[in-house]
């Protein structure tokens, strides 16, 4: 068994001292060791929340967000290292834990370094004036005549009159109070005394050669993660689902299963699942449960008439951007109208592997290990579906199979819970690949509009976005309230559903108008086709319209594709994305399709850009198309990414190579099936990824580092701009526009005519 240490196990590993005399900026109460359990007490605006220092003077970082095995927490250990003047090989970090962290709202956004790094920046300079406040004491001498290396305070001249971070407070909480927004969750940000050091201090920062700490144990097999913890007395739970989504249990028979040892049924409305001590005994049950369900009447379309039903779909909320100019003046002005639309498909998580959760509920607390996003917000919806004050539930977040979003974790976890409490045991939830695939949130269908107003010399004047599909929040912050989960829906909570999809991010400077169209679901309650937040929300659909338009009006205009972005963008950070990466990629300008071959495969290059909050991205692709098979393979892609100020480039050059890989894949081979009753893909062969045979030869990436900037956002901007850029050189390889995805052999060949 592996179980996550506590703030007060970790200090007592770490050598709490004792101490008998008093200085600058430490606690009071660290002077008797049963007060330590006061940093069990998290406080948002107390420093001792985010920075400890131990006693051999390492450092530790408490984050309430964690790393989804993007590295994102080198880029924290990098950002507290600089502020400390300490080398990244001392500071390790603690992600996540809701008894050990404030909330910082998780995996959330690309939010980790944006805002969760804000606030520790801010956190560590703190701690190191305090700490040069505590050395000026400690060495008798003005703090503006010492200077720290290492983690080591000495007087600037005199180098043997030191002290070192761990002798002044090792093992010790800081009692020092920091300025704090009473903001929970992404928006938190403190600050302190200390101004951060600028661009032109830095050593870490920016810097790269600052290794991953989780890729030997993750290669090797050593790393703990979800599926390998356990609990004593734990048993192992299955949830059924039904054969036709929306139906319920309306009889279910227990002697069915009484030659399995040990199996205990759980039916509680329309929640049923079962418990048994072994895991391979559950799955028997499980498959072996005679359960009468509802006679449900098929809820969804024909696959085939998905993007019909969007098209006639009643609106449950619009919204809508104009961004500049007078829209319909132009259109009604226009010489021509050039109009297109396109389709996307919905999307599975498909996670490595299922989730797995834990519970053990007790009658006045519970204790849940979760390998899902955010935490802090399982421990919201445990409490509420439980009705228990949330200092008595503590969630303990381990690794799991990774997360772009809201998968199938926050399920797995609430389905332990509810049999936890119904047996009085701990429960595991192990769910099987067509659990995963079949029931996890979906990433939203939704299907797009664009049209152009063009006057007679060929100018674009104005441009009308529309889109329309299911919500990319269907249900909102994860399973942070019953609703949200399989099992609170399933228990009847009531639904509070949010309509969002969003419009392009860009900076055009033609008159434009972007609306969106949020649909209801196809099945409001326990669907497998409910939609929620998957990787960059609503982006990868609404860029891959957009900016496959984009290509479409430039030859509309006879223009080159890069000489159109660059004639109609306006901001500089846009412009210069789309120069570098043209640069980069040496693109000829060309209009049209050029058809090129090379040996018996055509190929072409296509552009894309978009902006995502504060961050700019363009990209081109290279593709291959082979006329005899129709494979599409994307050879290289080439990048220009500008996130402001970068942090540890080396990180984010393996960021944005994973979001390449992964909308690749998006593009060129997913597409959730489902029939009337239910979704049929549900393993690797009929939901197929991307394999190694398929990755890209390269990816070449240029960062465009702002040192003067914050940094933005930078987990998901890339993604944006993959289908599109692979659209236009599909386009530019054989001439035929593929307007929806993925772009399978059998789509490309019926288009090729």
């Amino acid at each position: 068994m592996s179980l996550q240490m506590n703030r007060r196990d970790f200090l007592a590993g770490s050598g709490t001292l004792v101490v008998s005399v008093m200085l600058p900026g430490l606690s009071a109460h660290a002077a008797t060791p049963g007060t330590q359990a006061s940093r069990m007490a998290l406080k948002p605006d107390q420093l001792s929340s985010y920075i400890s220092v131990n006693r051999d003077g390492s450092v530790t970082g408490w984050v309430g967000k964690v790393d989804m095995a993007q590295g994102t927490e080198i880029g924290w250990i990098k950002i507290i290292a600089e502020e400390l003047d300490m080398p990244p090989e001392r500071v390790r970090m603690v992600q996540g834990n809701t008894e050990e962290t404030v909330d910082q709202g998780g995996a959330s956004g690309s939010t980790g370094i944006w805002r969760g790094g804000h606030a520790l920046r801010n956190a560590a300079a703190e701690a190191r004036l305090t700490l040069m406040e505590m050395g000026a004491a400690k060495l008798g001498v003005p703090i503006d005549q010492l200077e720290v290396n290492d983690g080591v305070i000495s007087q600037r001249g005199k180098p043997g009159r030191k002290v070192s971070y761990g002798e002044l407070i090792g093992g010790r909480q800081f009692d020092v109070q920091l300025e704090w927004n009473k903001e929970y969750g992404n928006d938190l940000l403190v600050k302190g005394r200390a101004k951060p050091k600028s661009p032109s201090e830095y050593k870490q920062i920016g810097k790269p050669g600052t290794r991953r700490r989780d890729v030997a144990e993750k290669l090797y097999g050593t790393a703990t993660v979800m599926a390998d913890i356990k609990v004593p007395g734990m048993l192992h739970g299955r949830v059924l689902r039904p054969p036709v989504a929306g139906a319920v249990p309306v009889s279910v028979d227990n002697t069915s299963v009484k030659d399995i040892p040990g199996v205990r049924v759980v039916w509680q409305k329309n929640f049923i699942g079962l418990v048994a001590p072994k895991q391979w005994d559950a799955i028997r049950a499980a498959r072996q449960l005679k359960v009468v369900w509802s006679a449900a009447t098929p809820p969804f379309p024909e696959q085939q008439d998905l993007y019909k039903h969007i098209a006639g779909a009643k609106v449950m909320k619009r919204d809508e951007e104009v961004n500049s100019g007078d829209v319909d003046a132009a259109f009604a002005a226009a010489a021509r109208v050039v109009e297109y639309s396109y389709a996307w498909p919905f999307h599975s998580h498909a996670s490595l592997s299922p989730a797995c959760g834990i519970a053990d509920m007790r009658a006045d607390s519970a204790t849940v290990w979760t390998g899902g996003q955010k935490p802090h917000h399982c421990r919201e919806g445990i409490a509420i579906m439980f009705n228990l004050p949330e200092d008595k539930v503590k969630v303990i977040y381990t690794p799991g199979p990774g997360s772009y979003g809201r998968n199938d974790s926050g399920d797995a976890t609430m389905d332990a819970a509810v049999l936890s409490k119904a047996v009085g045991e701990p429960v595991r939830v192990q769910g099987m690949r067509h659990d995963g695939t079949g029931w996890d949130p979906k990433s939203p269908a939704s299907i797009h509009r664009s049209r152009a107003a063009i006057d007679k010399d060929g100018k674009v004047l104005a441009w009308h976005f529309e889109t329309k599909g299911f919500s990319r929040r269907e249900f909102f912050r994860d399973e942070g309230s019953p609703e949200r989960t399989l099992a609170g829906q399933l228990m009847d909570w009531p639904l509070k559903p949010v309509w969002l999809l969003g419009v392009p991010g860009e900076s055009y400077s033609f008159a434009r108008r972007k609306t969106s169209d949020t649909i209801g679901p196809l099945l409001d309650r326990a669907s497998p086709l409910r939609s929620s937040h998957f990787r960059d929300p609503g982006g990868p659909q609404i860029h891959f319209a957009s900016e496959s338009f984009m290509d479409e009006l430039a030859l509309a205009t006879n223009t080159d594709a890069v000489e159109f972005r660059l004639r109609y963008l306006k901001e500089p950070r846009d412009l210069e994305v789309v120069r570098t990466v043209a640069e980069k990629a040496s693109w000829q300008s060309h209009v049209g399709a050029r058809k090129q071959m090379r040996g018996e495969v055509h190929t072409g290059q296509g552009l894309a850009y978009a902006v995502r909050g504060a961050t700019r991205v363009a990209v081109i692709a290279e593709v291959e198309v082979n006329p005899k098979t129709y494979r599409v393979w994307v050879r290289r892609y080439v990048i220009a990414h500008d996130c402001g100020q970068v942090i540890a480039p080396d990180l984010l050059r393996q960021t944005i190579e994973a979001q390449v890989v992964q909308t690749t894949s998006r593009a060129v081979f997913e597409e959730v099936k489902f029939d009337q009753r239910n979704v049929t893909s549900v393993d690797w062969l009929s939901y197929p990824i991307l394999d190694i045979k398929d990755a890209p030869e390269a990816i070449d990436i240029t960062l465009i580092d702002r040192p003067e900037m914050p940094p933005a956002g930078a987990g998901e901007a890339t993604c944006r701009v993959v289908a599109a850029a692979v659209a236009n050189a599909i386009f530019d390889a054989t001439a035929v526009r593929l307007r929806q995805v993925p772009f399978t052999p059998e789509r490309l060949k019926a288009a090729w005519v």
